[in-house]
């Protein structure tokens, strides 16, 4: 038992350089980087456009509707991938589960076909 113990410090050693290598860079770089402000500087900036109106312009709703739809769809996708790899010794237990991934996959996408989420008006 304790030598399973004693394999995880290399990576507990590791974890604790990583964060604290982070955390050092972010707080000496504050301590000794350049404090100039100016209201020039301070200024928002985009592509050397100057800046007009207000930032906050509200999107519609659908562009977020059809981005996580993509999202959701696109992870499912990334599940067929370890299925394909291992289809011979899932048998056919796992082809009758993939049929029915499939299946609530594709009520899921007729769903969002039949409430028009994917038109754009």
């Amino acid at each position: 038992m304790q030598s399973d113990q004693y394999s995880y410090i290399p990576i507990l050693m590791q974890l604790i350089l990583a964060v604290g290598f982070v955390v050092g860079t972010i707080i000496i770089s504050g301590k000794l980087g350049p404090k100039r402000n100016s209201e020039v500087k301070d200024k928002n900036f985009e592509c050397g456009i100057e800046s007009v109106g207000n930032a906050r312009i509200p999107f519609s709703v659908k562009y977020f509707l059809v981005a996580i739809l993509f999202v959701l769809f696109d992870v499912e996708v990334i599940f067929l991938y370890p299925w394909a790899v291992n289809f011979k010794d899932l048998g056919i237990e796992g082809m009758l589960k993939m049929i029915v991934f499939m299946s609530l996959l594709l009520v899921g996408f007729f769903y969002i076909i039949k409430k028009k989420a994917l038109e754009w008006e």
